[in-house]
């Protein structure tokens, strides 16, 4: 199985849960659901991207031989 996506599988919980903590539709307009949730998506794979690429190459930089 594929490193990379063994670390998505175990990170996006993580980010959805610290997700969580955020209020999102505060900034919204009333009744405007659906745009909130697609940016909540957008920021899960953004953060959960960035957090995959840092621990694969500081997994990676941190080999020694």
């Amino acid at each position: 199985m594929n490193v990379k996506l063994l670390l998505y599988i175990l990170v996006i919980p993580f980010v959805m849960y610290a997700l969580d903590g955020v209020n999102i539709n505060s900034i919204f307009k009333k009744n405007k659901v659906i745009q909130a949730r697609i940016l909540y998506l957008m920021i899960i794979f953004a953060l959960s991207y960035l957090l995959v690429n840092f621990i694969f190459d500081f997994y990676d930089v941190s080999k020694i031989f």
